[in-house]
């Protein structure tokens, strides 16, 4: 089968590339011909370990184009994987990318075409695209089908090969039999296939989202409740993490979650609550609590800088809002740093892989090449994100380099007793 993936984001060139490694040719398409440039010259525009080498294995049976008409006619499944941002105002997935997608396919696919919206979408999205290609080319058979991705930043070829689980959504046995063979390779690796309807599958992406969104949320507030009452969060994350039905990934004490999903999922669901009248409160709350939570942590390093925080350096290691990623989609440090400049803080920073993405968003920051220039001179050091090679810093380097002594971790990459004998005020989360 020929596969073609509209769109080459985080999703479609993840997927698409997994899929080449099933044995699928696969081409992927771009409205953006400097992206597709790239890519024909072996570059990538996102970073995420492992995918550069899986691609250049797999590179006879890839192609990339802006070719969309060209594309779309020669296959026999076709994959929406374009953004879904949220709305301004209303906080609601924005659709127009979709929409738009389906009527270009509809106007040049061939019969019996299968159509996946592998993009994240809104309960009834599946329903709006079956009528536009309806209207758009009546009485042309086709197949729809949802299939949702979980994919992690910095570990999506290991969810996509070995994944918990995959759901599809299909109103019909073509689709279903299609998406079999698609995802056989898993099969055989005893990966559960999930067949449901279309709105089901919507609404399982959705609400699989929220809830790990609620479950960071809760524990950076039991994270607060422990730093009022002597109590170590990690120590409470850990032993109810031990419990089956709680379960302890997830239970990571931070300064709140961000990147591409979490913030716009939690809004585009409570948003369609607030449209079906079936608020989702919990929620609404979680979406609100992280966001309060990002400018917290930036008073929290004001508080560490003293009474006269103008004037004064901090150094920040990390801005992506996750290790092993470029990505800086809502990071945390894009709500802390401006607070600490607007503060009159001097701050530099450094990130293994997201300088470049993150020094437009930050034009009043000095970008750094070494965690050392970094730290030089800084009156505090923070740690906003829990990249390896900030795990093994040597402290009493750290120490010695910094004009003050105090670092903040706001990760709990270190037990408190390492950095305080090498004489560092250590400040963390929930300890």
């Amino acid at each position: 089968m020929n596969i073609t993936m509209i769109g080459t984001g985080y999703v479609g060139l993840v997927s698409g590339i997994c899929f080449s490694e099933f044995g699928f040719p696969v081409t992927c398409v771009d409205l953006d011909a400097g992206k597709i440039d790239a890519l024909n010259q072996g570059e990538l525009p996102i970073y995420e370990p492992g995918l550069e080498r899986l691609m250049q294995e797999n590179i006879e049976r890839l192609s990339f184009t802006t070719d969309f008409d060209n594309a779309v006619s020669n296959a026999d499944v076709v994959f929406i994987a374009v953004g879904t941002p949220s709305r301004r105002g209303d906080g609601e997935a924005d659709l127009q990318y979709v929409h738009a997608a389906a009527r270009q396919i509809a106007r040049v696919m061939k019969p019996n075409t299968v159509i996946v919206l592998k993009s994240t979408v809104v309960v009834g999205t599946n329903a709006e695209v079956r009528d536009i290609i309806e209207q758009e080319r009546p009485g042309v058979p086709f197949s729809l089908a949802s299939n949702p991705e979980f994919l992690r930043e910095g570990s999506a070829i290991e969810d996509f090969m070995r994944p918990d689980r995959v759901v599809v959504g299909v109103t019909d046995e073509h689709a279903k039999e299609v998406l079999q063979k698609l995802y056989r390779p898993l099969y055989l690796r005893d990966a559960p296939i999930v067949f449901t309807t279309p709105a089901n599958a919507e609404l399982i992406k959705y609400a699989a989202n929220a809830f790990l969104a609620m479950k960071i949320t809760f524990i950076n507030e039991v994270a607060d409740l422990c730093e009022k009452t002597g109590g170590d969060v990690q120590q409470v994350a850990r032993a109810i993490g031990l419990d089956n039905r709680i379960g302890g990934k997830f239970l990571h004490a931070g300064p709140g979650f961000g990147g591409s999903c979490f913030p716009k999922d939690t809004r585009a669901f409570a948003a369609t609550g607030r449209k079906y009248n079936a608020p989702q409160r919990l929620i609404e709350t979680v979406s609100e609590i992280n966001e309060a939570r990002k400018i917290q942590m930036a008073d929290k390093i004001l508080q560490a800088l003293g009474d006269q925080p103008s004037g004064k350096t901090v150094g920040v290691l990390g801005l992506a809002f996750k290790p092993n990623t470029d990505d800086m989609r809502e990071a945390p440090s894009l709500t802390i740093i401006p607070i600490l400049e607007k503060a009159g803080v001097q701050v530099k920073a450094h990130d293994p892989q997201a300088v470049e993405e993150a020094t437009p968003h930050l034009p009043g920051t000095t970008m750094c090449e070494t965690v050392d220039e970094t730290i030089g001179n800084a009156d505090v050091v923070v740690i906003l994100t829990e990249w390896n090679v900030y795990r093994a810093l040597d402290l009493n380097h750290v120490k010695k380099a910094m004009r003050g002594d105090t670092l903040v971790d706001l990760r709990n990459i270190y037990p408190a007793s390492e950095p305080e004998a090498a004489g560092l005020r250590y400040l963390s989360i929930g300890r």
